[in-house]
């Protein structure tokens, strides 16, 4: 489940299980438009985990770099860098209004696809979950041949523009639809793995120009997940990042069981009082239980946009760790989260040493930095907000 905060952590899991129990599964049909699929409730955030022995990955270094792609000067801060990054990546008109906002304020973003959008609804059967019946995924399919198709197009124009599309794997199962992904063995991620790239590989004959290469990490369904069994499977299929663990406060990449983790950071929401995880439906479960109140989606944008303001600031004042802002491309209480993020991206992108830049630029960018210096950053305490 997508994690709240450690305060509050036994009435988060309580209202989970009663929740869960009356939901059950769901499959929202082909009706619904993938952006706007139900999230699962938050729960606890677990704390990164596993060994840093492990040589940093690497990836090849851009053709064409842009001006702040170059080694730290000696007594020079590194850049601000923030993620911005969408679970779920299959809503048309949310990429027509972050594409050209983000061009406008030269960011790059990052879109994590769950490979069923790709899958017409009449060719479900194609996909069975590890440990799930063939043709059954808790967020369902593509629609349409027509509307996969479409799809297509417009990821191939976000790949053009310079955004990143990573994974947030297929069925979506999450603690309650189970087997869930947080009990998932190494052999049944890399079922899960091997589907999505053979879904990737059957829409690039249909026109898709993303490149199985191109794709270098993901977040986890619900940032669910035994990482020692999820690890193996994810370097296995060329994966070099992670964004699915927890971190208190702002705090820099590390190497992980062999990939980079890029954790989700637990903040302060300055109006409540309350660490969250810094995710979209985890602060509107803050903000009122995620409830559908559109009357007050203008008072929760508001909210949002002044906690991303507060932890954007402790990290440039602190330790300049790349912000990581989760969200899901959605219209939850009136578009509020929606509203906030690109509020945040128009506010922040056109700052001076402000960077918003996709994992495998910040990657890129981290290669070129003296070892030495990228310790001492990752020393450096938690950027935590007021």
């Amino acid at each position: 489940m997508k994690r709240w905060g450690w305060a509050g952590t036994g009435v988060a899991l309580a209202l989970t299980l009663a929740v869960l129990a009356v939901m059950g599964a769901r499959d929202p049909g082909p009706t619904r438009d993938p952006g706007d699929l139900a999230a699962p409730l938050p729960m606890a955030p677990r704390s990164t985990t596993g060994s840093s022995t492990a040589p940093p990955p690497t990836v090849p270094q851009p053709a064409n770099p842009p001006a702040w792609m170059r080694r730290v000067l000696p007594g020079e801060k590194p850049p601000q860098f923030v993620l911005f990054s969408f679970d779920g990546a299959a809503s048309k008109p949310h990429w027509d209004r972050v594409m050209p906002l983000a061009r406008e304020v030269r960011a790059h973003v990052t879109g994590l696809l769950s490979g069923v959008y790709l899958i017409p609804d009449s060719s479900a059967g194609s996909y069975t979950g590890p440990g799930h019946r063939p043709g059954y995924s808790s967020i369902g399919f593509g629609g349409s041949a027509a509307d996969v198709a479409l799809r297509i197009g417009y990821l191939n124009d976000a790949i053009a523009a310079g955004h990143e599309v990573g994974t947030h794997y297929n069925g979506h199962y999450c603690e309650g639809d189970e087997p869930s992904v947080g009990r998932w063995t190494t052999e049944q991620w890399d079922r899960e793995l091997d589907q999505f790239f053979a879904i990737v590989e059957r829409a690039r004959q249909q026109g898709f120009r993303l490149d199985p290469a191109a794709v270098r990490g993901g977040r986890t369904p619900c940032l669910e997940g035994d990482w020692g069994q999820a690890f193996p499977a994810m370097r296995q299929h060329g994966l070099v990042y992670d964004t699915s663990q927890v971190s208190l406060g702002v705090v820099w990449p590390s190497v992980r069981d062999g990939l980079w983790e890029f954790p989700m950071p637990e903040v302060r929401v300055p109006a409540l009082g309350k660490q969250v995880v810094m995710m979209d439906y985890n602060l509107w479960y803050a903000l009122n239980g995620a409830k559908e109140e559109p009357a007050r989606a203008a008072d929760f944008r508001q909210v949002v946009l002044d906690t991303y303001r507060s932890v954007y600031q402790a990290a440039l004042n602190g330790n300049r760790a790349p912000v990581v802002v989760g969200n899901h491309f959605n219209d939850w209480a009136g578009g509020a989260f929606s509203g906030a993020v690109e509020d945040f991206m128009r506010e922040v992108c056109a700052r001076p040493e402000t960077v918003c830049a996709t994992y495998t630029e910040v990657i890129q960018w981290m290669q070129l930095q003296d070892p030495g210096l990228l310790e001492q950053l990752r020393r450096m305490p938690a950027a935590v907000n007021d």
